[in-house]
């Protein structure tokens, strides 16, 4: 059989970057800006309202903070969509953790067969099925711990807050900022890269804020802890 050549390199543009060469990466980009809008507003409009109407005392849960739970069918179906929410959002978090634990296994003992080898079921109208019994103990064993871990610490809206504040500024503002300015190479001190390291600073300060408080509502309610039981 004849060696094939690897394809040919992308076209690039003037500056060495790629051109897209799929419609998805339109598609994307429309999807992207839609949904990031969309939970931005949403997001605002809570935060804004909520701390307009009642300031301080303004629940955690809109919906239930009050002490009323009606009508009832508003009330599950939010929580309908929230459980849709986290189970598909729980898998995405979730993947990078189990690809990084893993492939370290696979590269630190090669030669066990509990780690590499995959086992093979035959499943009616569906075909073969591949199953690793390393992958299945440890990922069942660690959504268990997540889960316990959760229902001790039940803190849900300050955790939340802490993790974000300190998660959304180096993941969704610095360093996308940073690898637009070093692929754009736009030069320093420029208005574009001015107004990038505003943005990046302004991010900065509302985390820092944001994370403040969250470590102080955290403080807060450890003072009435009790494991295992939710906190209103």
């Amino acid at each position: 059989m004849k060696h094939q050549p690897p394809p040919p390199p992308p076209p690039c543009n003037k500056k060495g970057a790629p051109f897209p060469t799929t419609p998805e990466n339109k598609v994307m980009k429309r999807a992207s800006l839609v949904g990031v809008t969309t939970t931005t507003l949403f997001y605002i409009l809570c935060g804004s309202f909520g701390y307009a109407a009642f300031g301080n005392k303004t629940p955690g849960n809109f919906l239930t903070g009050f002490g009323f739970y009606e009508p009832f069918w508003l009330i599950d179906l939010a929580n309908i969509c929230i459980a849709i929410h986290l189970i598909g959002a729980y898998q995405v978090f979730c993947q990078p953790i189990f690809g990084f634990v893993e492939g370290q296994c696979r590269q630190r003992w090669p030669e066990s067969k509990f780690i590499t080898h995959e086992h093979t079921i035959k499943i009616p109208f569906y075909g073969v099925y591949y199953i690793n019994l390393f992958r299945l103990i440890w990922r069942t064993i660690y959504v268990i711990v997540t889960a316990v871990v959760a229902m001790i610490l039940p803190f849900f809206n300050d955790f939340l807050g802490l993790i974000g504040a300190a998660s959304f500024y180096p993941l969704t503002v610095y360093f996308p900022i940073e690898m637009y300015i070093a692929q754009s190479k736009i030069p320093k001190f420029s208005f574009r890269w001015v107004w990038l390291k505003i943005l990046s600073w302004a991010c900065l300060v509302v985390s820092l804020i944001a994370a403040a408080g969250s470590i102080q509502g955290l403080a807060k309610d450890l003072k009435t802890y009790k494991p295992f039981r939710i906190q209103n």
